[in-house]
């Protein structure tokens, strides 16, 4: 599959992204790599996902560096969820939660993941947009979605892959991107480290 190796370094916590990377056939060893996410003024969503995923890439290769660990790629990778210029993060209680969900109810929005790979001197940045549309959502269904606790730890309140897939009739785009790690960008950014995937 892989020249030599397919080991990489993910500088993610994300479960989502684990999963989706192992479904890949890597073996990854995760890096602990934290930075300020606030968004600067006037950055769009894009420049914003560009630059957190570029900062995420280099704060993990410094920590692969001064551990003296194996040099191999390093992909890190950041999700946001945007609609008329507003950028939605991680909602920050129930109230937060119901706010983003009514602001898609009936509408779309966009999500966007920028993935970056760093190995070396060397560090790759791509980026998916998907255009997401909500069906129109009753009180009690964005209700009984923020009760199960599911909306808290990702961007714009939902997840494509869990409770929230009812609410969506279509998207235009990728799938796993919406998820938190697009795997034909993914795929392309590794096949420029020597990864031939799948």
């Amino acid at each position: 599959m892989i020249a030599n190796d397919n080991r990489i370094y993910l500088a993610s916590g994300s479960p989502r992204r684990r999963e989706i990377l192992e479904q890949l056939g890597l073996n990854l060893e995760r890096i602990h790599a934290d930075i300020d996410e606030t968004v600067r003024p006037g950055e769009d969503a894009v420049a914003y996902t560009e630059r957190l995923a570029r900062e995420k890439a280099e704060a993990g290769w410094q920590v692969v560096a001064s551990c003296g660990l194996p040099e191999r790629p390093l992909l890190a990778a950041d999700t946001t969820v945007t609609q008329d210029g507003e950028i939605f993060g991680k909602p920050q209680d129930a109230a937060d939660a119901r706010r983003m969900l009514l602001a898609f109810s009936g509408r779309s929005h966009q999500a966007i993941t920028s993935v970056a790979v760093r190995r070396g001197d060397k560090l790759l940045v791509r980026t998916s947009v998907t255009d997401v549309y909500f069906k129109k959502l009753s009180d009690a269904e964005i209700q009984r979605y923020i009760d199960s606790g599911e909306p808290f730890d990702k961007a714009g309140g939902y997840g494509i892959q869990g409770r929230a897939g009812v609410f969506i009739e279509r998207i235009a785009g990728s799938y796993t991107g919406v998820m938190g790690l697009p795997v034909y960008e993914t795929a392309l950014l590794l096949a420029e480290f020597g990864f031939d995937l799948p």
